[in-house]
C-alpha cells in the first residue's frame, strides 16, 4: 500500500521559498535559528504549526517577519512599513543592474493603449542581453511589440525598509523565427502565471539601463541580487 500523503502547510511553503530566495540550505537556517535541520525539513514538508518563540527565531534567520511567513501580508502592497533611519538613494551602474535583473523573474512592461498608458506585470527571461516575455496577441502586453517601451523590475526588503529598482528602455519586437521561439521556450523558467494560451514572445533590446537602490548603511550585504 502507498505511504501516507504528505500535506505541506502554507508556513512551510513560505519558509522553503524564502530559504531558496536567500540561497540558504536547511542546515544554514537551522544553525541561524538554533534548531535541527530535520525540524526545518519537517516544517517545510508537513503541515506543522510551530510556536511563536520559534517563529520569531525563524523569521530572524530568514531575514523576514513572522507576518510574512504566516501570509499576513500576502494581499498587501510591498513597502507598507516605516522608512529606515537615514536611508541613502544611490544610482546603480549598468553591470549591477544586469546582475539584479538576473536570468528570469517578474517585471512590469509599460505600453500605450487607446485608453492611455498601462503598466502590466509579466514573467520574463533574459536571453542574449534581451528581456523577453510571453503573452497572447490580443493581450495588452502584446502591444509593446513594434515600439519603444519601458520595462521595470524591483525588489523590496521589508525587514530593512530598503530595496532597488531597474529600468530598461528600448525597442520591442515580436519574436517569430521558429528557432528563436524554441530557444526562448526552452530557456523559460516557468509558464506565464496568468495561464491561458500565450504563444507570442516579445523581446526588448535595452538601449538604456538605469537603476537605483535605497541603501541603509550597516544592513546592506553585497554579493547577490538580494544582498545575500
Amino acid at each position: 500500500m502507498p505511504g501516507p500523503e504528505h500535506h505541506r502547510g502554507d508556513i512551510g511553503r513560505r519558509v522553503a521559498a524564502r530559504r531558496e530566495q536567500l540561497g540558504l540550505t536547511r542546515e544554514d537556517v537551522a544553525l541561524r535559528a538554533g534548531s535541527a535541520p530535520g525540524y526545518i525539513e519537517y516544517l517545510e514538508e508537513q503541515a506543522a504549526v510551530p510556536g511563536m518563540g520559534f517563529l520569531l527565531r525563524l523569521a530572524d534567520a530568514l531575514e523576514t517577519t513572522v507576518g510574512a511567513l504566516a501570509g499576513g501580508d500576502a494581499d498587501l502592497p510591498p513597502g507598507v512599513g516605516h522608512a529606515a533611519y537615514h536611508p541613502e538613494l544611490v544610482e546603480l551602474g549598468p553591470e549591477e543592474c544586469r546582475q539584479l535583473l538576473g536570468t528570469h523573474g517578474v517585471g512590469r512592461v509599460a505600453v500605450t493603449t487607446h485608453d492611455g498608458p498601462a503598466i502590466l506585470p509579466v514573467n520574463y527571461v533574459v536571453a542574449e542581453g534581451d528581456v523577453a516575455f510571453r503573452t497572447s496577441p490580443d493581450a495588452l502586453p502584446g502591444k509593446a511589440a513594434g515600439g519603444e517601451v519601458a520595462f521595470e523590475v524591483d525588489h523590496i526588503d521589508e525587514a530593512f525598509s530598503q530595496g532597488w529598482s531597474v529600468l530598461l528602455v528600448g525597442p520591442a519586437r515580436a519574436v517569430t523565427a521558429p528557432d528563436a521561439v524554441r530557444a526562448l521556450r526552452e530557456r523559460a523558467f516557468t509558464t506565464p502565471w496568468a495561464g491561458g494560451e500565450r504563444d507570442l514572445w516579445v523581446a526588448l533590446t535595452p538601449s538604456r539601463v538605469t537603476g537605483r537602490r535605497i541603501l541603509v548603511r550597516g544592513t546592506h550585504r553585497a554579493g547577490g541580487p538580494h544582498g545575500t
